[in-house]
């Protein structure tokens, strides 16, 4: 499977995505914007795409963050769901796949950075691909936004500060506004990007201090996307046979 990565921020690092992508022996490529990397042409050659987060969101212009371009990344994802290929996008990414199908994102109610629970919906329960998640799980968040909703668009889980936390476009598209890659490795490099929002934590319902941040155990999601990542990819390959 090859599998190709837009990264926005070395701090926004795929971490258990990467680390999925490793262990099943896929293909890896990646177009690290933030180093000056240039996005594919189209999809074509991609069977799943991520598209990473970033502290900018989809209106952000390149005149304002010289090295994103949120039209041509829009282009892209279009162009991935066109031709029916596998498509995530994080954070930023979810966001970004909601614009590319003409949704657009909104702020969230609640910034939330931190581990907390997200509980799962209804149409959940009609998705294969999240019958091992259970009625709630602990996952990692740092985020202001949310993705926006096309008519089609299933909210496949929400928290209590946000009510999109993971939204199924369609059988092979998704948005996470949640964190579930995060690692430790990962943590360490947004909290030193993150000394502002993190000083005024206590200012947040859904903050969490550097310290709480540092002592949590992200191995039980990773492992719940390492799974989701399994049927994303056994499904992929039906509709290719």
């Amino acid at each position: 499977m090859r599998v190709h990565f837009i990264v926005h921020e070395h701090f926004e690092a795929p971490g258990a995505f990467e680390t999925w992508t490793m262990m099943r022996g896929h293909e890896v490529t990646f177009s690290r914007v933030y180093a000056g990397q240039k996005l594919p042409e189209d999809a074509r050659d991609i069977d799943l795409l991520v598209v990473m987060g970033g502290p900018q969101d989809p209106s952000v212009t390149p005149d304002e963050c010289a090295h994103f371009d949120s039209r041509a990344e829009q282009a892209l994802i279009a162009s991935a769901v066109r031709l029916d290929k596998a498509v995530i996008g994080v954070c930023l990414g979810a966001q970004l796949i909601g614009e590319a199908l003409g949704a657009r994102f909104a702020h969230s109610p609640e910034k939330e950075i931190g581990k907390f629970p997200i509980f799962m919906t209804a149409e959940s329960e009609r998705n294969p691909l999240f019958s091992h998640f259970g009625n709630k799980l602990d996952v990692g968040h740092w985020h202001n936004d949310m993705p926006g909703l096309t008519p089609e668009a299933e909210i496949i889980a929400y928290s209590e500060g946000c009510p999109r936390q993971i939204v199924a476009y369609s059988k092979l598209v998704y948005g996470f506004q949640c964190h579930m890659e995060l690692t430790r490795s990962v943590v360490e490099l947004l909290i030193a990007h993150s000394e502002g929002d993190l000083s005024r934590a206590a200012d947040y319902r859904f903050v969490q201090s550097p310290e709480a941040l540092r002592t949590h155990n992200y191995s039980e999601m990773n492992s719940a996307l390492f799974t989701f990542l399994d049927k994303l990819e056994s499904r992929y390959r039906c509709t290719r046979t």
